[in-house]
């Protein structure tokens, strides 16, 4: 049977390992690495996809969770989490279309579009492990 109690450091693992899988993607296409580029994105992807997996039989399972902190980091935990939901929700479309820009060689568009791909990908991975840590560590 399912710990769904791991689910949330799960999510946060996937996020993080998202994070790291953009860097190393952006690094390799900067260095000319277009193979290896195109392998980190895909696997950066993957990552992503398998976090929303997670996420979402986490969230069926056990519904919202309460932050309980109180005082400034209450407005901060709020303001984290409001720009990484919006965000979330933007970067799904954003990520498809840009991937297949790619996989289709589309190189000028593809470009266009992942220089606000990736800011905004990469700012919802770092903010997810920050939400995690914010309700389930601190």
């Amino acid at each position: 049977m399912l710990d769904v109690t791991l689910l949330p450091a799960v999510n946060a693992t996937l996020n993080g390992t998202a994070a790291v899988l953009l860097i190393a993607g952006y690094i390799q296409i900067r260095r000319g690495q277009i193979d290896a580029h195109r392998t980190c994105m895909l696997a950066a992807f993957t990552t992503s996809a398998l976090f929303l997996v997670s996420y979402l039989t986490y969230h069926a399972l056990v519904g919202s969770v309460a932050f309980t902190g109180q005082g400034p980091i209450r407005t901060l935990y709020f303001t984290v989490l409001i720009s990484h939901v919006i965000l979330a929700a933007l970067i799904l479309p954003l990520a498809l279309v840009t991937l297949r820009r790619g996989l289709r060689r589309d190189d000028a568009r593809h470009v266009a579009l992942a220089r606000w791909t990736l800011p905004i990908w990469l700012y919802v991975s770092v903010t997810g492990v920050v939400v995690y840590w914010m309700l389930y560590q601190m």
